[in-house]
């Protein structure tokens, strides 16, 4: 089995591979990307996942393991694996702030903002969702505010699905509210 955290960027996808990780999941991660103002406690990337769309085979390293891979690569995910995909969403007016102000503090200019972003990450979201069904893939959504409102109950939730023995009381420690920025919707 590969356990895929997916999600829009800026979705809470990193606070997701936390969870896993402290709950006992082995995770594959490089360290690459270090810790920064954005996800202080780091991103839990791996940078080979990029090169997923031209050696699909380097996916094996994540067997028996938890991976993230940006929404925009699921479709590089190559068949013949136990995926258990777990995709973050978050309201996108939030998701949309946090990748602006993200943007933004490195210096760049967005190239799209507002009502425009809204509508390219719901139609992106939507067709990553419908591709993962397309797929076949066992997939959870784990929304953003249920994890921050009631992470104990999501953290059993996430090991349910997943059907694995995992500590949820561990998980649930990782949730941290004053994390949370950019809180432009209500739960």
């Amino acid at each position: 089995m590969i356990v895929v955290v997916s999600g829009l960027p800026r979705s809470g996808t990193s606070l997701l591979m936390q969870m896993l990780a402290a709950g006992g999941m082995p995770v594959l991660t490089d360290q690459v990307r270090a810790p920064d103002t954005d996800n202080p406690r780091g991103y839990f990337e791996w940078e080979p996942a990029k090169l997923l769309p031209r050696q699909p085979q380097l996916i094996r390293e994540a067997e028996g393991k938890a991976v993230k891979i940006v929404s925009s690569l699921l479709w590089a995910l190559p068949p013949g694996h136990d995926y258990r995909v777990l995709f973050m969403e978050r309201p996108l007016i939030e998701v949309a702030a946090s990748q602006v102000a993200m943007i933004r503090r490195r210096g760049a200019c967005p190239s799209l903002e507002g009502r425009a972003l809204i509508a390219a990450l719901d139609a992106h979201r939507r067709q990553a969702l419908a591709h993962l069904k397309e797929r076949g893939f066992a997939c959870c959504v784990v929304r953003y505010h249920d994890v921050l409102a009631a992470p104990g109950q999501e953290a059993v939730r996430i090991a349910q699905f997943l059907g694995l023995e995992l500590d949820c009381e561990a998980m649930a420690r990782q949730a941290d509210p004053t994390l949370y920025r950019q809180r432009l919707s209500h739960p």
